[in-house]
């Protein structure tokens, strides 16, 4: 079925055409790419403080999933104890579905103890071996003191070994989108092949603050006592900056300083990512230059609520003449500071929609461009069934349809 383009508008005159408001928001939506520059006549934004000794680095708008600046983005490195957010993902979502227990009594085994505890080089939570503590416990000390030994309890409790828990740890990560992603282990200590990427911990920080916020909470606590032990977390941003809730840092000798950090000022959130940097204060400098940068400089904007109508549409041998159009999910949008009104939208639907059309059913494009460029494309789907009309109105339409085609 052939489609044909609707009128170009800008948002100001879309807006004006079907009455939708416009306001800022934190909700999801599909990734889309971020704008490259600004129109002539406006001065351009700055270019984002790059990490001067990293190895890669991105800063990412929360809402939407746009890139708004980052380098090596889809390189594959360590990714260091940064891995222990796709475990706190792998163990909320199996909570979820109901085949574990946040209060599940979770065994520090001789293994776990061995592999991550104090004995060892890297960072370790203390609960006692051979003894069972909650799982949300055993969770949090994961999480704030970034424990080793934790992790590894935690995977053998949730899927029976490590490796088995690293199978899930992938199949999840296929669900989230990380593409050029592998885990081998629940921890982040190096392991051959176990390897992520900039951009695909940012969406893996993105999807646990959607997915499952109340794991991500656990993230902003800032230290955690098991027995006589107490332990500060390791993100040194959530003492200089009140706006930073998470997420998560890492360190090994092979994968060098790696910082994930996400924050929220108003209704925006950002989340920026730092791998193989050469210090703590390195790691969480280079990170707190890249959120101010993006809040400076960046608005999102949501255009459509789902449901919305954005467009009637003639429909073809159906019991309704016509059709609403509209989105399924929130439609929403990044773009630099000040240049919302100069976005332009456009849509394309098929030249003759011709009933049955279901309720949901995708029958046209969206797409909102900058300067010349497409920044954001979504579905158009009906808002509304219409059922297929008569045998007199199939009749009718038909012959219309034919002379109109001559």
């Amino acid at each position: 079925m052939t489609s044909r383009p609707v009128a170009v508008l800008s948002v100001a005159a879309l807006t004006a055409a079907f009455g939708i408001a416009f306001a800022q928001t934190p909700a999801p939506a599909p990734a889309a790419t971020a704008p490259a520059a600004v129109a002539t006549g406006e001065l351009p934004i700055p270019t984002a403080p790059a990490p001067a000794v990293s190895k890669a680095w991105v800063v990412m708008d929360y809402a939407t999933g746009q890139v708004l600046a980052g380098d090596n983005i889809d390189t594959q490195l360590e990714p260091a104890s940064i891995t222990k957010v796709m475990t706190s993902y792998v163990i909320a979502a199996e909570i979820a579905k109901g085949k574990v227990k946040a209060t599940d009594p979770v065994m520090m085994t001789e293994h776990a103890w061995k592999t991550g505890g104090a004995g060892t080089d890297g960072s370790y939570s203390g609960f006692e071996v051979n003894k069972t503590a909650p799982l949300e416990q055993m969770e949090t000390g994961m999480v704030v003191q970034s424990g080793n030994d934790a992790a590894i309890a935690l995977a053998e409790h949730v899927a029976g070994s490590e490796e088995a828990f690293a199978q899930l740890m992938n199949s999840y990560a296929a669900k989230i989108g990380m593409k050029n992603s592998h885990f081998v282990d629940p921890t982040g200590l190096s392991a051959q092949g176990h390897l992520s990427t900039a951009h695909d911990l940012a969406l893996l920080g993105r999807a646990l603050i959607h997915d499952y916020p109340q794991a991500y909470a656990l993230n902003k606590i800032k230290e955690f006592t098991v027995g006589p032990i107490t332990q500060p977390n390791r993100n040194l941003l959530l003492w200089r900056d009140a706006s930073v809730d998470g997420i998560k840092t890492g360190h090994t000798s092979n994968a060098g300083y790696c910082l994930m950090a996400s924050a929220q000022r108003g209704d925006q959130r950002l989340i920026a990512v730092v791998l193989g940097d050469t210090s703590e204060k390195q790691r969480a400098d280079d990170v707190q230059a890249l959120l101010n940068w993006g809040f400076r400089f960046y608005e999102t904007h949501k255009l459509y609520d789902a449901n919305a109508q954005v467009s009637v549409q003639k429909v073809w041998k159906g019991a309704s003449p016509q059709v609403r159009l509209g989105v399924a999910e929130p439609l929403l949008i990044t773009v630099p500071r000040g240049r919302f009104e100069s976005l332009k939208s456009s849509m394309e639907v098929p030249q003759n929609l011709i009933a049955p059309i279901a309720k949901g059913q995708k029958v046209g494009t969206i797409k909102l461009s900058l300067d010349g460029k497409q920044i954001v494309e979504a579905p158009l789907v009906a808002i509304d069934a219409v059922d297929q009309g008569g045998f007199f109105r199939r009749l009718w339409d038909s012959l219309v349809m034919w002379w109109k085609s001559r």
